[in-house]
């Protein structure tokens, strides 16, 4: 058994039984595609490595035989490997992942030119109409050389699938390996949630107490990161509002941060809330708000009291302002046997269509502990990481 056997699937089944053509150009960037190959194995998936012959002076072909278990097919053979993989075959490939991609092989793509195993495989994946996705990587003189973006936009017509590279500088360098998985699963995943237009509220909200000290809740950001992630791999229209949290959020997804309550207040009222099909808050938003002091309060006081004033209740807001939405809410207690009665007051009182209990417990851990209220007052318990728990509450969405 080949070691790659011992990552499979290692972070998700996203790509379980999928197979992949990865194509290597002769780009400089070559040398990610090891870190890309292993990533997309990660995820269930099945490698088969191309190479044109220029890519193979940048990284010897037994580099991508260790990454992926295949060995690379660098010259094509009486085996027809380009129609075995991409023809109109019984089983073709789910998708020719050609990264990265140079100024070269995007022309002689767009013109039908095949003279490497790269472009004879886009050729004939092209004709079978399985997705085409080229990610370009080259100096950034040559990305905006009139004639080749004339020749993306082509492609494009045609639905050949761009992954945009990162410029920076003089360069235009393949993106983040993240961006390019999430868009891989995004186009060859489930796609159950295409259709849908998701609204995520996630992180704490910070109240000011004076010029230097701010009140706030315990948030991680980890479950709406996950909730927006993996909505975004379902093919989901994704916008997520984020408030202070420690958990990263990828450039893929679409971001607009807040820090108050009234921050994110005047988001609610200033944003058209009718355009979401769901809206899922599961923010830990500030239930009071101190009554803010001029400058900084002296730290040599013996005993400091700080009024609070209790703040709008957003969610109910939210309601009124996205009446057709499916709205799903959030409830946190210290105790379970508080959750089924405190969810459904939520529940009820404003008009959500289900509420998502958990405890304090599972605020900092990879896994959580949670029970889904609907209408009728029945729940679902589920106990997993919370990389599954949002998939389970997304499948509310559906």
């Amino acid at each position: 058994m080949h070691p790659v056997e011992d990552i499979r699937g290692s972070k998700s089944q996203l790509l379980k039984d999928k197979v992949i053509v990865l194509a290597v150009t002769g780009s400089i960037a070559a040398v990610e595609t090891i870190k890309l190959a292993r990533e997309l194995i990660r995820h269930g998936a099945e490698i088969i490595p191309v190479m044109s012959h220029a890519a193979t002076k940048v990284i010897h072909p037994d580099s991508l035989w260790f990454a992926t278990g295949k060995k690379p097919i660098v010259e094509l053979s009486g085996a027809t490997e380009h129609v075995s993989y991409c023809g109109k075959v019984k089983n073709p490939a789910d998708m020719l992942l050609i990264c990265p991609c140079t100024a070269n092989t995007i022309s002689k793509i767009t013109y039908g030119i095949d003279d490497t195993s790269v472009t004879t495989f886009a050729t004939t994946a092209i004709g079978s109409k399985i997705p085409v996705v080229i990610v370009p990587a080259m100096h950034l003189s040559m990305y905006d050389h009139k004639i080749i973006q004339k020749n993306i936009k082509k492609l494009k017509k045609i639905d050949i699938i761009f992954i945009e590279p990162f410029i920076e500088k003089n360069k235009a360098k393949i993106p983040d390996i993240t961006k390019i998985v999430a868009n891989v699963i995004r186009i060859i995943g489930k796609k159950d949630l295409t259709s849908k237009k998701i609204l995520i509220i996630g992180g704490s909200t910070s109240e000011k107490i004076d010029d230097a000290r701010v009140i706030t809740n315990r948030s991680s950001g980890k479950t709406a990161v996950s909730l927006a992630k993996n909505a975004f791999y379902r093919g989901a229209d994704i916008e997520l509002w984020y408030g202070v949290a420690s958990e990263p959020v990828p450039d893929y997804i679409k971001k607009t941060d807040f820090n108050s309550v009234n921050d994110l207040l005047k988001l609610v009222e200033g944003k058209n809330l009718k355009i979401y099909d769901s809206i899922i808050i599961c923010a830990a938003i500030s239930d009071y708000i101190p009554i803010k002091q001029k400058g900084k309060i002296s730290s040599d006081k013996e005993k400091l009291i700080v009024e609070l004033k209790q703040a709008p209740k957003i969610i109910s807001l939210l309601r009124k302002k996205s009446p057709k939405s499916k709205i799903i809410g959030f409830k946190v207690e210290d105790k379970k046997e508080k959750l089924s009665d405190k969810a459904m007051n939520l529940l009820k009182n404003n008009k959500l269509d289900f509420v998502i209990g958990n405890t304090i417990s599972g605020f900092n851990g990879e896994e959580n502990e949670i029970w889904m209220f609907d209408k009728k007052a029945k729940s679902i318990h589920k106990k997993e990481k919370k990389e599954n728990l949002a998939n389970i509450i997304l499948d509310l969405v559906k």
